[in-house]
């Protein structure tokens, strides 16, 4: 299994993973564990949402990169 995140900006345009540093895992757990440690740079970059994707499939998203403050 090969597990990417498909990287878009807030309006919904694709983001090339080149450009952001954007990587392979094969395992879901380390593709979101890298997510949680690298999210801010992401979106200093312009990246304003997120979608997980296994083997081209979309499993989740999407999940926006923006702070919040509750």
């Amino acid at each position: 299994m090969s597990w990417v995140w498909r990287f878009e900006t807030a309006s919904g345009a694709v983001v090339d993973p080149s450009e952001v540093g954007g990587t392979e895992f094969s395992a879901q757990g380390d593709a979101e564990s890298w997510l949680g440690e690298v999210w801010r740079e992401l979106a200093e970059k312009g990246v304003g949402q997120v979608f997980l994707l296994e083997d081209g499939r979309e499993v989740y998203g999407p999940m926006s990169l923006a702070e919040t403050t509750d």
